[in-house]
């Protein structure tokens, strides 16, 4: 007899509001998924509610992410599935080395403790705010021009500009302090369990990716794919950081999709 639905916990990264997730969630649920968007404490139900209160975002870190998302886990039905992207990539490997979920796809995923180099042009990004020691309990917010160099670079400035003005919220700086200290920190909350037997994972990398460059991504691989779970990537050369939301995101959720049904977590397995 056929098991229950899966669930599948969607985990948005910095600057983009849960709604981003909203056609994803309409085609898992298509697919015989239980899509959940939990969103990021502190998130408002909507992005234009969570830019008129950016402060009750002030301070949250990866530590209070994790917490966060795997109270959600630990309450739904059965084990979840987790899409993440950026720093949601990061939650997602997180959850998945924990135990909590059983697979784990990661896009553009933000770095974890033990990736060593970052390219020039990742550093660049982040600098504006790393820069700025006083914003590490406070919030940051693109501009147009800034998401448009960025994270939405690989797309025309007309659809970054939608996207912009639909689902991007002001995100706490916390979480790239974190990461960008993760290797000389003890106790960094951006430390993974990459080492115990888990579910299967994807990582998939964007080739413009201006802000968790394929390089970046490619690292994460190397040291996950020693895990005796199965570990896959994916590059797809010409998509930005705006992967998961932008007029291709079709491409990226079908990858994943497809990725999940090879490996024994398609909607309803048997049971």
């Amino acid at each position: 007899m056929p098991s229950d639905p899966i669930p599948v916990m969607f985990v948005h990264g910095l600057w983009m509001h849960a709604s981003g997730w909203r056609p994803w969630t309409e085609l898992f649920a298509s697919r015989g998924y239980i899509p959940v968007t939990p969103g990021w404490p502190g998130d408002g139900e909507t992005a234009e509610s969570t830019r008129e209160n950016p402060d009750r975002l002030n301070g949250v870190g990866i530590g209070d992410l994790v917490r966060h998302h795997r109270t959600v886990a630990e309450a739904l039905p059965s084990p979840p599935i987790v899409v993440g992207h950026s720093f949601g990539g990061l939650i997602a490997q997180r959850l998945l080395g924990d135990g909590l979920v059983r697979g784990a796809v990661a896009l553009a995923p933000a770095q974890f403790k033990g990736v060593l180099r970052l390219p020039l042009t990742q550093v660049r990004t982040v600098l504006p705010i790393l820069s700025r020691p006083g914003l590490r309990k406070r919030t940051w917010s693109h501009t147009a021009d800034s998401y448009h160099d960025t994270f939405a670079n690989a797309v025309t400035r007309e659809e970054s500009d939608r996207i912009f003005e639909t689902h991007t919220i002001p995100g706490p700086a916390r979480p790239l302090f974190e990461a960008a200290l993760a290797n000389i920190a003890v106790g960094s909350p951006a430390k993974i369990d990459t080492r115990t037997a888990r579910g299967p994972l994807l990582l998939v990398a964007a080739g413009r990716d201006r802000t968790v460059p394929e390089a970046t991504v490619h690292s994460q691989y190397n040291i996950q794919r020693r895990n005796t779970g199965v570990t896959e990537y994916a590059v797809l050369p010409d998509r930005g950081h705006s992967l998961a939301a932008d007029d291709g995101w079709r491409e990226v959720a079908e990858l994943a999709l497809d990725f999940l049904d090879r490996h024994g977590l398609a909607a309803t397995p048997n049971g």
